[in-house]
């Protein structure tokens, strides 16, 4: 069996002095300060994460380039892979983040606005594309969406939402994973808006329904508060990978303690 992947988040902005830091939020707002970005990488990787997960979360909305200095310093503290995102708009930005030294890219806006932006860059540079696909669940104008059955028996269908979840597409979620698996996509990485920072749980239904829908692996997040909803998340989730953010960053569970739990529980593991 495949092992499964629990990568810790670092969910990156600019403070008022123009430096990096890492932030929480719930539903992608009321944000506050955690920590430094590279400090977190080397604690996560010492850990024993699987991948680590580094997003500029504001650089979409804010129309600036990814912090490409930051993602250096990082990636020099890591040894396992690197996933950055934000602020990508075109293949030069791929380049730079590249040549910063993460293994993959993550995109959300540009992808939703050109979705050529895909195929070409996994044309130049190989199979290193994650589509971020950022959701909100949407219980009215269902018409011709994929239609989901919600944990209360509610039918609903996801719309696709960028800028940091500040704008809705109207692009069904479901239909848009898999489009970007056809234009070359390696994996998504799908986050609730719903759950973001609620600790309720990740979304199984939407993660279930996209897992089912496609062929490339689906990471899970947004609402994580303990390590039974990782076990859900692979199990009746589906999902390839867990991402979180709080519960490391505030010490509630290492990763070590993560994967122990998980792996008792037969859910494979990488160890060690």
């Amino acid at each position: 069996m495949v092992a499964k992947r629990i990568i810790p988040c670092l969910d990156t902005k600019l403070d008022k002095q123009g430096k990096a830091i890492v932030v929480k939020g719930v539903r992608f707002g009321g944000l506050r300060y955690v920590g430094d970005p590279v400090t977190l990488a080397r604690k996560y990787d010492a850990q024993g994460a699987d991948e680590i997960a580094f997003l500029d979360i504001s650089a979409s909305y804010e129309k600036r380039s990814i912090i490409i200095d930051t993602v250096r310093r990082v990636a020099e503290q890591v040894s396992v892979p690197l996933c950055v995102g934000g602020g990508i708009r075109d293949l030069e930005d791929f380049r730079k983040a590249l040549d910063a030294g993460p293994q993959k890219v993550s995109i959300n806006t540009a992808a939703v606005k050109n979705p050529q932006l895909i195929k070409d860059a996994t044309q130049a540079f190989g199979r290193i594309v994650v589509a971020a696909i950022d959701c909100k669940r949407t219980l009215c104008d269902l018409g011709k969406k994929t239609i989901i059955e919600l944990e209360n028996g509610e039918k609903a269908w996801y719309d696709v939402v960028i800028y940091g979840g500040r704008e809705a597409t109207g692009q069904d979620a479901v239909a848009w994973a898999k489009r970007v698996e056809e234009l070359g996509a390696s994996e998504i990485l799908l986050t609730s808006k719903d759950r973001d920072g609620t600790r309720d749980g990740y979304d199984l239904s939407i993660t279930r329904a996209i897992s089912e829908a496609v062929n490339i692996p689906v990471i899970a997040s947004g609402g994580v508060g303990s390590v039974e909803h990782m076990y859900q998340a692979f199990t009746l989730g589906k999902a390839d990978a867990c991402l979180a953010a709080s519960i490391f960053h505030f010490n509630e569970y290492t990763i070590g303690e993560v994967k122990e739990y998980l792996s008792r529980k037969g859910v494979p593991m990488r160890m060690g």
